[in-house]
């Protein structure tokens, strides 16, 4: 009979051991690779490895250059909202000049009956302005109001001391809706139309009176602040 080789029979402790190299082995080129992958550049590639890596590898083993997918974000289009809504305010209550709030109003409208200077042998300070009972009656001026109540010959009356000095004064009034002290704005109603005092009819006596208090023209007045009186004349 010929010789034969007689079979390896590995025992089964070796092949434990020879196993848990091999596993080892495996397991510590993870540990390289996921060390020099942790290496790489921003670029997508593979840096340089460290020396004591590069000793472990293998001759001529080259670690592969993964280039990593660019991510791009999905554009997204926001639904367009409800348009915000358009706020209209109220205009002032005053009146308006070449686009400019006035500083100077028109006390009340009416007729003009009697105006500025020589009347009946004597001289009158003021002009009249003859309207129903109860027509509004609003501040020429804004100012502060220093007299509000009754007055002799006026019956009862307004009168507002204004930033320039002057007096405007208001009389014989039905009623008035200011106190002494308070302070107004050009355009702010502060009585009515009345026929009160030494009166003839309902009427606004209205004066002006300069910071000497010398009574002036109130038209005068006024047309030297931008305000023309639309009051009709009468006959």
């Amino acid at each position: 009979m010929g010789r034969h080789s007689a079979p390896v029979v590995m025992s089964t402790s070796r092949k434990i051991t020879t196993a848990a190299a091999a596993a080892g082995a495996v397991f510590g080129a993870g540990q390289l690779f996921a060390t020099a992958t942790a290496a790489a550049d921003t670029t997508g590639g593979f840096g340089a490895v460290p020396p004591e890596l590069e000793a472990m590898l293998p001759a001529g083993f080259e670690l592969p250059q993964i280039a990593l997918p660019e991510v791009q974000l999905p554009q997204v289009q926001l639904p367009e909202g409800p348009a915000a809504p358009v706020i209209s305010w109220p205009a002032a209550p005053q009146d308006v000049i070449g686009g400019a709030i006035a500083s100077t109003y028109q006390p009340v409208k009416g007729t003009l009956t009697s105006g500025y200077g020589p009347r009946w042998g004597s001289h009158h300070g003021g002009v009249d302005i003859a309207a129903p009972i109860g027509t509004e009656i609003r501040s020429a001026a804004s100012g502060t109001v220093i007299n509000a109540g009754a007055a002799n010959g006026y019956g009862l009356w307004v009168q507002i001391l204004h930033d320039d000095g002057t007096v405007a004064t208001y009389g014989h009034i039905d009623s008035y809706t200011v106190v002494k002290g308070q302070t107004v704005a050009a355009g702010d109603r502060i009585a009515t139309v009345g026929n009160r005092g030494q009166s003839t009819g309902p009427h606004l006596h209205f004066e002006v009176w300069d910071p000497s208090a010398s009574k002036i023209d109130p038209i005068s007045w006024l047309q030297a602040r931008g305000v023309n009186p639309d009051w009709a004349v009468s006959a």
